[in-house]
This record gives structure tokens, C-alpha cells and sequence, in this order.
């Protein structure tokens, strides 16, 4: 068994997949918008403008995927609770994802060395989205 982290939007996805792409380093293996999906259980629900949006797309980042998709059924709202973590081997490596990430954000806690991390930040980007960014505590 695997666990997939999977990511919700309410007509962002395709920029942030894109973004987190550049940010962590990783790969887009699929990308498929409600019209191509052309799912009968929701086409007829949806606007032309949320026909594009994102229906399944899945992020490589290293040996982990994230699948990542547009909501069309509910309101999409922020999760404070919840967040993923992505571990870096330096300081450099952390602050090079926060600057890409960092617009549009609200911090929770700021960039800092703390008891379990040599560099952590913790954030809520622009697209709603919790995120941890830190090395392990002595950096490779």
C-alpha cells in the first residue's frame, strides 16, 4: 500500500501544478482538464470557463506523487489543519523553493532553525494550500 497525497483547487490548478513543478523540482505526468475528460457525471453541471479546468493531474516529485485536481462540486476552501512536508538536504535547497513560493503567501512560522530542523518555514501559498518546507536537523 501507497499513500497519495492529493490536492484540491477551485480553478488554480493548472497554475499551481506549474509552479510547484518549478519549485520542488519535479515532473507533470498527467494533466487532463473536465472537457477532455468528458466525464457525463459532471459535464452538464459545468460553465464553459470550469469545462478547462483541471479534472486529474498527477505530480512527480522524486519517487512521490501528488494528484492534484480542480473541485467543480464543492467550494473550495483552505485547510489549516492538514499540509504536506517536503524534506531538502540544505538551507539553500529550502530557501530556493520558498522564494518561488512565497508570493502571495501567508506565513505561519518563518524561516528558522528550530529543535528537529536546521531551516523550516511553514506557509499557506496563494492557491490555499498548507504547506512545511525544512531540512532534517544536521544537513547532508
Amino acid at each position: 500500500m501507497k499513500i497519495t497525497p492529493t490536492l484540491n483547487f477551485g480553478g488554480q490548478c493548472r497554475e499551481a501544478i506549474h509552479l510547484y513543478a518549478k519549485a520542488f523540482g519535479g515532473s507533470i505526468a498527467c494533466l487532463i482538464s473536465y472537457r477532455e475528460a468528458n466525464d457525463p457525471a459532471y459535464m452538464p453541471r459545468l460553465s464553459e470557463t470550469q469545462k478547462d479546468w483541471v479534472y486529474h493531474a498527477e505530480l512527480h516529485l522524486g519517487d512521490e506523487r501528488i494528484i492534484m485536481s480542480d473541485h467543480a462540486d464543492i467550494e473550495f476552501q483552505t485547510c489549516y489543519s492538514n499540509f504536506l512536508t517536503l524534506m531538502y538536504d540544505t538551507k539553500e535547497e529550502v530557501q530556493a523553493a520558498y522564494a518561488l513560493l512565497k508570493e502571495g503567501s501567508t506565513t505561519i512560522y518563518p524561516m528558522e532553525a528550530t529543535p528537529y530542523s536546521s531551516c523550516r518555514v511553514v506557509f499557506v501559498d496563494k492557491f490555499g494550500i498548507r504547506w512545511g518546507i525544512m531540512t532534517e536537523q544536521t544537513e547532508r
